[in-house]
């Protein structure tokens, strides 16, 4: 009986230190995570850029394979360019006849200008013939009468009073034919000057003709540079579509590139996480294809709304029976101080466990 005292001593010792230890380990381990929020509802993510074609043709050339690294500016593939260099010339011929013609224009605007002044002139010089005119039948008209009052008196013979009258008929006539002269004149003068402000309406409408030339050129140029595809980024080209001799329309796929060196993670939080989780906290990543990879990232944006609210089919709480569903909220974690061994073995899709430090 003395014996067994002991014994239960020590075991009860061993039972409360073993309690104290697991105390312990638990209290460091909460203590450890409680500022920590972490999902494994989490993947790789990147942008994936369709490559299109923007005008219709046969694919001429290809160069790059399936899955290949390439540069942005690099040439990935041709199209028949023969009938947009065509179309260039073309536009380039319709644009220096249109500025030959402005010039011509602009002369004609020139030369219709000066006759106009020259119609001004003419006009101002009939007027003053009107009035010379207009005094030499004031002065016949005088000569007229003081003669016939000569010629009453028999102070005046009748070939003078016959000679003063034809001298009066004679500025009489010429009077009206100034009128007559300076009513034309000043007629041809307005229509001079009509004509004069036609042809700087023509001068207008021929630059804008030569603005809507070089337009058309400028549209024909850029139509020849899609002949050309270029990368749009740094990246791996893959699903290609297009054969060489393959004849594609506008906005048909080409290919698709990958832009793997800005590679972010997409991470759903439940809702009950997000309360701490704050942009610019430090994230611990691990991906699961490669479990000894440890990467660091930071929290860059929150999405704005749960990943239901994104569906096709977004659930309607107001209608039936409701459940209650705990919602995602995806979130976008920065990857920091990636190297260019880990970038070549990072794909978008890639499953991965984050873990948010709160604190």
């Amino acid at each position: 009986m003395e014996n067994e005292k002991p014994k239960s001593k020590k075991k009860a010792i061993i039972f409360v230190a073993i309690i104290v230890i697991i105390g312990a380990i638990g209290g460091i381990y909460y203590a450890k995570n409680a500022n920590i929020e972490s999902t494994d509802n989490a993947q790789i993510d990147a942008d994936i850029i369709p490559i299109r074609s923007s005008i219709n043709g046969y694919v001429k050339s290809i160069h790059f394979e399936d899955n290949q690294l390439v540069k942005k500016g690099d040439l990935l593939l041709e199209i028949d360019d023969t009938e947009l260099q065509a179309r260039v010339m073309q536009a380039e011929a319709a644009l220096e006849n249109t500025k030959a013609n402005l010039l011509a224009v602009k002369n004609n605007a020139v030369a219709s200008s000066q006759n106009a002044d020259a119609a001004v002139l003419s006009s101002e010089t009939t007027e003053q013939n009107i009035a010379v005119s207009k005094a030499r039948l004031t002065k016949a008209k005088e000569d007229y009468r003081r003669i016939k009052n000569m010629f009453i008196e028999k102070a005046a013979t009748q070939a003078e009073l016959d000679g003063i009258k034809a001298e009066l008929d004679v500025a009489e006539a010429q009077f009206k034919a100034a009128n007559n002269q300076f009513k034309a004149s000043t007629a041809q003068s307005l229509g001079v000057r009509s004509q004069s402000e036609g042809q700087k309406s023509m001068v207008a409408l021929a630059e804008a003709m030569i603005r809507q030339r070089e337009a058309e050129l400028i549209l024909a140029k850029t139509q020849l540079g899609y002949s050309k595809v270029l990368a749009p980024c740094d990246g791996i080209v893959s699903k290609r579509t297009v054969e060489v001799g393959q004849f594609i329309s506008a906005g048909a796929p080409l290919c698709s590139i990958i832009d793997n060196l800005h590679l972010s993670i997409s991470a759903n939080f439940k809702e009950t996480q997000v309360g701490k989780i704050k942009k610019g906290q430090s994230v611990e990543i691990e991906i699961d294809a490669y479990p000894k990879m440890k990467l660091k990232g930071k929290i860059v944006s929150f999405i704005g709304a749960t990943g239901a609210k994104f569906s096709l089919l977004p659930p309607d709480n107001s209608t039936g029976n409701f459940v209650k569903i705990v919602q995602r909220v995806p979130i976008k974690i920065s990857l920091e101080n990636l190297t260019a061994e880990q970038t070549k073995l990072l794909y978008p899709g890639l499953s991965a466990f984050v873990a948010v430090n709160t604190k």
